[in-house]
């Protein structure tokens, strides 16, 4: 009984660290953006990290991916149980710390792939917990399950394999998108929220200063306020919060007006996506003004979006020579649409038709 329960523990938690790593080396840089909002003020405030969350991102990744490995096929078994352990009571704190102190509303655990409510992290991980307990309590039964030279190989190619993986969607795009901005999808009906659907339930606090004290009512405790209290601010708590639409905060905006309904029923629109221009890749900044060129003669509308300021969009106007307008949408958004900064996006009447880095321009179909 006791190996039954300790080989499927090994299986159990070995494949869902491979599934997990694999999921999440396939989007790195989304990854990365957790883990900035992490080392963020608001949660861990340690914003020193954040420079280097990508570095971070690609390490725990790999490690997942590899350790999952090295526990399916046993290569030094010892070692990659102590490691899997000391990961996965970090792991639980972290989630234990977004889930109790609601800071970080996804752990990012499964990418975009599975979205898990802050709790439903933290109970996923207390059950990896446990199972991996069960292996560190029954360490000897964790056996090899190849001969010395082949699990060196299996273990030195899974780290290669990952590397790999990791540098060539770095350089691309992610193999599979999971985002709601994928190829086929409709933008206008992504935003479309259903009649039936639920609604968020919002409750409205009231902060009076009483006795120098700032204190928070209700609008049901508005009848109970002392004489000689002073007004401070109000505020909304979301009770229950309603449904959200796969895609939310998009915007073309430009002079103070919303363009996204005029351009989402273009028939051949060319967007180029660069949320950062101050430090988009100069290299892909070059490729877009012969691309332009090219679109514009086989009758594309070309703009850009950007977060910018419009003091960096008319600097890089200047800079490349571009004659298309640049119109602001919110970075988060623009970060989701597309990872590369700059990328190019194809629309037919709001549906999204190609997605491309700036390193496969050459794939483009016009």
């Amino acid at each position: 009984m006791k190996n039954i329960l300790t080989q499927f523990s090994r299986l159990f938690v070995g494949l869902l660290f491979i599934i997990s790593g694999l999921i999440k080396l396939n989007d790195p840089l989304g990854f990365s953006y957790k883990l900035a909002e992490y080392f963020s003020e608001p949660v861990f405030n340690m914003p020193f990290f954040v420079p280097y969350a990508l570095v971070i991102a690609l390490f725990i990744v790999i490690l997942e991916v590899v350790l999952g490995v090295f526990l399916l096929i046993g290569y030094k078994s010892k070692w990659t149980i102590w490691i899997l352990l000391v990961m996965i009571v970090k792991f639980s704190f972290l989630t234990f710390y977004s889930a109790y102190f609601n800071v970080v509303k996804d752990c990012g655990c499964f990418g975009d792939a599975l979205h898990l409510t802050p709790w439903e992290s933290f109970t996923k991980d207390i059950v990896l917990l446990v199972f991996i307990l069960i292996l560190t309590f029954n360490q000897k039964l964790v056996k090899p399950l190849f001969r010395p030279k082949t699990q060196t190989f299996l273990a030195l190619s899974s780290f290669v394999a990952s590397g790999f993986l990791g540098y060539y969607v770095l350089n691309h795009l992610p193999v599979i998108d999971f985002r709601p901005y994928q190829v086929g999808t409709n933008i206008q009906k992504g935003m479309e929220i259903p009649e039936d659907a639920p609604k968020s339930v919002v409750e409205m606090i009231f902060i009076y200063k009483v006795n120098g004290v700032d204190t928070e009512f209700t609008d049901k405790d508005l009848m109970n306020i002392p004489e000689g209290a002073i007004f401070v601010d109000r505020k909304d708590k979301v009770i229950t919060e309603g449904y959200i639409p796969p895609i939310h905060d998009f915007a073309m905006m430009k002079d103070g007006s919303d363009y996204k309904e005029e351009f989402l029923a273009q028939p051949k629109l060319m967007i180029f996506v660069a949320y950062d221009l101050p430090n988009a890749s100069p290299e892909g900044m070059n490729e877009l003004k012969t691309l332009t060129t090219e679109a514009k003669a086989k009758g594309y509308k070309v703009i850009g979006m950007t977060a910018s300021t419009p003091e960096q969009i008319v600097n890089t106007q200047k800079q490349y020579a571009f004659d298309f307008d640049f119109y602001f949408c919110d970075a988060i958004t623009l970060k989701t649409i597309e990872r590369a900064n700059p990328s190019i996006v194809i629309l037919n009447q709001g549906t999204i038709i190609q997605k491309v880095h700036y390193n496969d321009i050459s794939n483009l179909k016009l």
